[in-house]
């Protein structure tokens, strides 16, 4: 039985998963989870990532966020998806990774006529879904007409993480969590090998029937305490640097991209993100391919003269997870968990993930034995297909100019999962088969953008001749294009719609 939760660590990771248990265990109620975290004053926010997924929407709207809170205290904007530049061939190639689902009338494959030249050479996720036009136009997915959470098109965010890890504690606290701020200095464990009790300097001894480490990388109780092993991916995810800059915009009213550009560099790559107030543009790196000075040299040379005066800061990481990350009658969540790199905003993902998996089998009765088994099944298997998901980007590479993206592309860097589901897209696309959203934080969707995106040739066989519904085909592609060209009169631009947002709210239409 486990009706007594503390949460050691704040943080996003902390907070997302403090206000989600709390709104889903009843914390508020007298019978229900007593949810407590305690966090330190001295350990700042780590703050890997400023992005997100779409199911973040789903998780803030459970804990209680309102969507114009989000915007005006966290400088939050919206994020329709991820434009890739420079990763197949580095000569200004480029495509968009968007978060709304392809066009699928009736039923109607669209994937297998595009394959079979339908439309030409146009790429795929510009003739799938308005979403990439509206977004090179710079456009928000939504109105201030629109509920919060609500829109006609997917989306995530960027934000402060900060700030955001602040307006998620005030909401977690007014849903019944109890918030201490201290030091863990100890962590003391029972004959069986569990978490007996911790030992914090502001409050003495503090126990509880579920311990949750959100304590970063510092993993202070599931890595430090319970030896749980640490797998790395550093033999296919080469990066393990990143340095990070907050760069001003130059002006106040500047346009603000609705995605996260993604820009190839020697040794890894560079992300720029608009904030309401601010870019923030960093740079992922391997150290086996590049040093310090040189990443902090190409960071400085993507930014411009605004990076002059800034400092950067550094993050290491080594990617990778754990492949059991609840022990005993301790849970990890967050990057005590494990982190994969920055690319796809994963991290943040995995967090709620996390959260919402620990909720549903929460062991209100009985042992912790099932539960815990349950649980390491699900993240490991979600944290073994984002490390997949996220060498696609890298392998596909028609790029050769560096031993990095060399490197990338070799043979032995990929692993025997992702050239299984290579070898299978050679000769069909990648369908609902090849997904279980039990254990996939990505669908058929997002594969099929990345794959395609990166100039991966799928031959149809004979299934070319079958296509029966060419015409049927033309009709849907010039529908999208249609709607994209309604999408465009009727959506204002994204920086518009921030401005509105932070003065009004959403505003419902009359």
């Amino acid at each position: 039985m486990a009706k007594n939760v503390l949460i050691v660590g704040g943080g996003t990771a902390g907070w997302v998963t403090a206000g989600y248990l709390a709104r889903m265990l009843s914390a508020a109620s007298p019978d229900g989870a007593r949810i407590s975290l305690i966090e330190s004053e001295d350990i700042g926010i780590i703050g890997v990532g400023e992005g997100t997924f779409p199911s973040i929407r789903k998780t803030l709207k459970r804990i209680g966020v309102d969507e114009a809170d989000l915007v005006r205290e966290c400088d939050a904007t919206f994020k329709q998806g991820i434009s890739f530049r420079g990763w197949r061939t580095g000569a200004g190639d480029s495509y968009f990774h968007p978060f709304e689902a392809a066009f699928s009338p009736g039923g109607l494959d669209l994937l297998s006529y595009w394959l079979a030249g339908a439309v030409g050479d146009r790429s795929w996720d510009e003739v799938s879904t308005v979403q990439t036009r509206v977004a090179e136009l710079g456009l928000a997915p939504k109105l201030d007409t629109h509920e919060g959470y609500a829109a006609p098109l997917s989306y995530a965010y960027h934000f402060d993480a900060v700030k955001l890890a602040r307006l998620l504690r005030r909401v977690g606290i007014a849903n019944g969590v109890r918030h201490l701020t201290g030091t863990v200095t100890d962590v003391k464990l029972g004959e069986d090998g569990s978490v007996d009790y911790l030992i914090s300097r502001e409050h003495g001894e503090l126990r509880a029937d579920l311990y949750i480490d959100c304590t970063g990388f510092h993993a202070q109780l599931i890595g430090k305490a319970l030896q749980s092993p640490y797998r790395s991916v550093r033999d296919s995810l080469f990066t393990n640097r990143a340095l990070a800059m907050q760069v001003p915009y130059e002006r106040e009213d500047a346009p603000i991209p609705s995605y996260t550009i993604s820009t190839a560099q020697p040794a890894g790559w560079t992300w720029d993100i608009g904030l309401d107030g601010r870019r923030g543009i960093g740079y992922v790196y391997s150290t086996d391919h590049t040093s310090d000075d040189e990443a902090e040299a190409v960071l400085r040379r993507y930014i411009g003269p605004e990076s002059d005066d800034l400092n950067p800061r550094k993050l290491e990481f080594e990617p990778g997870y754990r492949p059991v990350q609840w022990v005993k009658n301790v849970v990890a969540i967050g990057l005590s968990a494990g982190f994969v790199e920055p690319l796809e905003a994963t991290g943040i993902g995995f967090a709620e993930g996390a959260a919402l998996v620990l909720a549903a089998i929460f062991p209100w009765s009985g042992p912790v034995d099932g539960p815990a088994k349950q649980f390491n099944d699900i993240m490991s298997r979600r944290y073994a297909h984002v490390v997949d998901f996220i060498k696609m980007h890298y392998c596909l590479t028609q790029r050769k100019d560096t031993p990095f993206w060399r490197d990338n592309a070799a043979p032995d860097s990929i692993y025997d999962s992702l050239k299984d589901r290579l070898e299978r897209w050679r000769y069909r696309m990648p369908d609902f088969v090849d997904v279980d959203l039990n254990h996939d934080i990505f669908t058929e969707a997002n594969w099929q953008y990345v794959l395609y995106g990166m100039g991966f040739k799928t031959d149809l066989g004979d299934r070319k001749g079958a296509l029966k519904y060419f015409e049927d085909a033309k009709v849907a592609f010039a529908d999208v294009a249609r709607q994209a060209d309604v999408a465009a009169r009727k959506l204002p631009a994204h920086r518009d719609l921030i401005t509105s947002v932070r003065r009004h709210g959403f505003r419902r239409a009359a």
